[in-house]
């Protein structure tokens, strides 16, 4: 069976295995209180060219989009993000839970602008009403799509004019980074606090929040502690990132991911499969009848986008640190060999 379901799928990068069963035995303080993250940490605000940015480790994308933002609001403050965005669509109301209610905003491309936040917030706020505080965006978007270094420069001017906090969800920052040109100080500069993910890049698990507003900082682990984010065998979380970010291994393995992935978007389009949205990073969303997709089930694992009509159905390859040429070309060669071919299937408008 052919394995596209996913980028968190298999364990974790040999590299990564190597260090935890290196320090296994090694006793440490609890709860990130330990060298390997302090050294972790200090790796990650170099590499940021951030000395003054607080870095915390948290296990799961959830876990720490309901933690900072959760920390970041008032009560009575917002969240402004595209209705696609993962806090709106994979979390099961997170951030709601904890009062804080979430603009979603219709953005195509899963992509917030400027514009559209200017446009989010032309109502009037008052003490009636929530007010918008925060702009959240995730790099890579939940289709694919990828903010490139000019736009997040845009984002960050629209939010000082605005008021508002940027807040950028990096759970695959390293597919973002490969596929939009940016690197690691490029969101230090533009964002108040962004994740760095792990678990879908080579990890066992983790996710790394720098926060770079200082007013964001204090307090911090108090939340942390609070909402059960703070693992008492943090260490784990440490010495995972510390090898992760060695030699560049973080941008290897996604720039790897990101390559096969283009490799079956040309392969699907070349049959005349088309795409839902543009495959720039390591996610592939391709339109086919649904009797295709029946038929693809039994030789690879995926997962269904959405519905587009009374007979077709988007569906979501992702590739990742492990996926090889081989099964890339399994696929498509079993694409290829679907009824009719999947070129001869009439598509719905996108």
């Amino acid at each position: 069976m052919l394995y596209f379901r996913n980028d968190y799928g298999a364990g974790a990068h040999p590299a990564v295995l190597d260090a935890l069963c290196r320090t296994n035995l090694e006793l440490t303080p609890g709860y990130g209180a330990d060298l390997y993250c302090q050294k972790a940490a200090d790796t990650i605000r170099t590499l940021c060219r951030c000395p003054e940015a607080a870095v915390h480790f948290l296990t799961g994308g959830t876990q720490v989009n309901k933690t900072a933002i959760g920390a970041f609001l008032r009560p009575y403050e917002a969240a402004v993000a595209a209705g696609t965005g993962h806090i709106c669509v994979h979390e099961s109301g997170a951030i709601e839970q904890d009062g804080h209610q979430v603009l979603r905003l219709s953005a195509p491309d899963g992509k917030l602008t400027p514009e559209l936040l200017r446009s989010a917030l032309s109502a009037p706020v008052n003490e009636h009403t929530t007010i918008p505080r925060l702009a959240y965006i995730s790099n890579t978007t939940e289709l694919g799509t990828v903010y490139h270094g000019a736009e997040l420069r845009g984002l960050r001017e629209a939010c000082n004019a605005l008021g508002l906090l940027l807040y950028c969800d990096g759970a695959r920052l390293g597919s973002a980074m490969d596929a939009g040109g940016t690197d690691f100080p490029d969101y230090a500069a533009a964002c108040d606090a962004f994740t760095i993910g792990g678990t879908k890049n080579g990890l066992l698990f983790g996710e790394a929040l720098v926060i770079v507003n200082p007013a964001l900082q204090p307090g911090f682990r108090n939340c942390m502690k609070q909402q059960g984010a703070m693992l008492a065998k943090g260490r784990l979380l440490g010495i995972q990132y510390e090898a992760v970010m060695q030699d560049g291994l973080y941008r290897k393995l996604a720039a790897h991911a990101n390559q096969l992935a283009k490799r079956l978007a040309s392969g699907l389009e070349a049959l005349g499969v088309p795409l839902l949205a543009p495959a720039e990073s390591n996610q592939v969303f391709p339109v086919l009848p649904d009797t295709a997709v029946e038929r693809l089930r039994r030789i690879a694992e995926f997962e269904v986008e959405r519905r587009m009509d009374e007979s077709h159905t988007c569906i979501r390859f992702v590739t990742a640190w492990h996926t090889t040429q081989e099964e890339v070309d399994a696929l498509l060669a079993s694409v290829k060999e679907l009824p009719g071919n999947a070129a001869d299937f009439p598509c719905p408008d996108m």
